[in-house]
């Protein structure tokens, strides 16, 4: 099978997957510590950031199903699971089987997340934040509408990019007020 809708939808799913994982990563990291934002409840933070991966996940089989059914470059289905090997394109094609790989640990681990101690699931689900740096080098290295003349996707990916940075930012900033010593402020 090949065809206009199965590489347009197969693009459209990379940039729309990029989009939600760093949404997804941004919650994550702004929940660390149990203070997402004063106004919003915890458990809301939570929900979002947990339905926000579920649609990554959807997102990313139908980014793959259609990157396989699509016969104008030879990706086979045992590329999406084993990141070497691949005849086109092995180093940007790997990178993105890592972060699905990664992905699926962090799936299985969270539903797992009652059976496991707490420190092992969030050892585990901090491999998110190398996910989602391999799914953006993936779509760096891969993804064509960033290397078309109009290069459209460069907003999209330039604003994740920002985003994650942002947000670690405020955490590192929180986490240095958060650790000073009561009274050592000038």
């Amino acid at each position: 099978m090949d065809g206009p809708a199965l590489w347009y939808l197969n693009r459209s799913t990379g940039v729309v997957l990029l989009v939600l994982l760093t949404l997804s990563v941004v919650l994550g990291i702004l929940a660390i510590g149990g203070r997402p934002a004063r106004r919003v409840p915890r458990f809301a933070a939570q929900s979002l950031h947990r339905n926000i991966a579920l649609l990554s996940v959807l997102a990313l089989a139908v980014h793959v199903v259609t990157a396989v059914l699509d016969t104008f470059v030879d990706i086979r289905w045992w590329n999406a699971l084993v990141p070497a090997g691949a005849a086109y394109e092995p180093l940007w094609l790997g990178l993105g089987t890592l972060s699905l790989d990664l992905i699926l640990v962090i799936v299985a681990t969270s539903l797992l997340r009652t059976r496991l101690r707490h420190r092992t699931w969030r050892i585990v689900h901090v491999g998110s934040y190398l996910a989602w740096v391999a799914a953006l080098v993936h779509t760096l290295g891969i993804g064509t509408d960033l290397k078309e003349p109009t290069g459209w996707a460069v907003i999209p990916t330039a604003c994740c990019v920002l985003a994650v940075a942002a947000a670690t930012a405020y955490r590192l900033i929180r986490l240095t007020i958060d650790r000073e010593p009561a009274g050592s402020h000038a």
